[in-house]
């Protein structure tokens, strides 16, 4: 079983929805990230996504590019962050990591390539931002060949062949975009997920896992009482990130969203 099979099971039985906390790789700089990846898992982290800094991250909102463009600029590089994972997996060998990056780092490398080189680190899933479903297969391909879960987008808006090929493609997960647009916490999620969580279902897609826009218990509580699996947070996490006592903040923030996932 992979390991996000194990933490939805355990998590179903102790009737939780996971709580997922996203961090760029190299911000606010290499040590302090590893800090800050174990300040997350130590404080109700489930499982851990990370970014590959890229230069043009069409996907995100301010907070996370800037920091992507910050990781970039003190030298941090695709060779290094996978020496991040790998340290990230021997410090917690059960955590389920994700790595969301685009698709101009994986060519960069070699599709096969870079899937072998995440698994070889330890990572557990690949979410290739701007990749559509219909182009999505050969990508899907490489990871599961490599070992590893390749992870698709699913939204309200998406039609339902593609949905039907997300679920076809996807494992590990699904990532269920919480509103239309980039990352960020100015904007909250539109939460009318329902009618999405039950056809991700009824056509046999991975858990439903909502990001984008959330930051605060009482989204997490809706999007768990609306069916999500699990909620990922990324920019009010990676706003923290670059204050003075971030480890601290991002504790204390993190002790709060994951309370807020019991199912009631």
């Amino acid at each position: 079983m992979s390991r996000y099979g194990a933490m939805f099971d355990r998590l179903a039985v102790r009737n939780e929805a996971a709580f997922g906390g996203f961090l760029m790789l190299g911000h606010p700089d290499a040590a302090r990230c590893g800090e800050l990846l174990d300040a997350m898992v130590e404080s109700g982290a489930d499982m851990v996504e990370v970014g590959i800094p890229f230069s043009d991250p069409v996907a995100d909102g301010p907070v996370i590019a800037a920091a992507a463009k910050h990781a970039l600029e003190a030298g941090m590089r695709t060779a290094d962050c996978l020496t991040m994972i790998a340290d990230f997996r021997a410090r917690h060998p059960n955590v389920p990591i994700g790595i969301l990056t685009y698709a101009n780092i994986v060519v960069a490398r070699g599709r096969e390539r870079f899937c072998g080189e995440l698994a070889e680190a330890g990572a557990d899933s690949l979410l290739v931002a701007d990749v559509p479903s219909i182009e999505a297969a050969p990508w899907a391909a490489a990871a599961v060949a490599a070992g590893i879960d390749p992870v698709l987008i699913a939204a309200p808006t998406t039609p339902a062949p593609a949905l039907a090929t997300i679920a076809r493609l996807g494992r590990g997960y699904t990532y269920c975009v919480a509103r239309l647009g980039v990352t960020g916490t100015a904007q909250g999620p539109a939460l009318s997920h329902r009618a999405l969580f039950d056809d991700l279902a009824r056509l046999g897609a991975p858990p439903p896992v909502l990001g984008f826009g959330i930051s605060s218990p009482e989204q997490v509580a809706e999007a768990v009482s609306a069916g999500a699996a699990g909620v990922i947070s990324g920019s009010a996490i990676v706003e923290r990130a670059g204050r003075p006592d971030a480890a601290r903040e991002i504790r204390e923030f993190c002790t709060a969203m994951k309370a807020a996932t019991e199912r009631r």
